[in-house]
């Protein structure tokens, strides 16, 4: 993956709603350095996209049915291990945001900022630079001050996006389905949740992941 040409910037929109990307697609398309070459719903369609692609910035939202932008991130970066990648999401809570970061993302924008602050995002990304709206940097700042830190800090970024999807209701099978893993894999890291954790049930790890914002608002 090479910074972006001098005909401008390549962007792949990855959102599960479609009026949410038409939507940005227009606010992107104002840019006149900015081309949409391709939209995805999901994690599988995102990394297809960006496999036949390789556009100079992803623009991925977190929250996706099944495989979440996690994963998406993990994949395209294992792919293309220089992809640049900005999360645009509604969520803002620190153990996310890091967990993005971790998994190889290169910003991050929460969908409350201005039109403004994404398109100067994406122009940092584009170039390589590391971006964040005002709002994920006080979080961050905020939560290296704390005394003590969240649960979640204890997981990794493949254990994180198991809990979400169990926190969403899905089965042992079903995660190992979304993820391409065996049922023995997915099985372990539920177990390995628990034990980093400190949760014994289900239910606990459910009110987790709520508490720290993985499940849907």
């Amino acid at each position: 993956m090479t910074s972006a040409s001098p005909k401008g910037i390549s962007i792949l929109l990855v959102d599960d709603h479609p009026i949410v990307r038409q939507g940005y697609r227009r606010v992107l398309e104002s840019q006149r350095d900015f081309q949409v070459v391709a939209e995805a719903e999901d994690a599988a369609s995102a990394y297809n996209a960006f496999k036949a692609l390789s556009p100079d910035v992803v623009v991925m939202d977190i929250s996706m049915p099944g495989a979440s932008g996690l994963e998406a991130i993990r994949n395209i970066r294992a792919r293309g291990g220089r992809a640049r990648i900005l999360v645009f999401s509604m969520h803002s809570e620190a153990s996310l945001v890091k967990a993005a970061f971790n998994a190889g993302a290169g910003g991050y924008v929460t969908k409350s900022s201005e039109p403004a602050v994404l398109i100067r995002a994406i122009r940092s990304v584009a170039h390589g630079e590391r971006a964040m709206s005002d709002d994920i940097a006080q979080v961050l700042a905020l939560e290296s001050l704390a005394p003590s830190g969240s649960a979640l800090d204890q997981l990794a970024e493949r254990e994180i996006e198991i809990l979400r999807q169990i926190a969403a209701g899905a089965t042992n099978e079903e995660v190992a389905q979304n993820l391409n893993l065996s049922l023995k894999t997915v099985q372990n890291y539920h177990y390995m949740i628990k034990v980093k954790t400190g949760l014994k049930t289900d239910a606990q790890l459910v009110r987790l992941a709520t508490q720290c914002g993985l499940t849907e608002s």
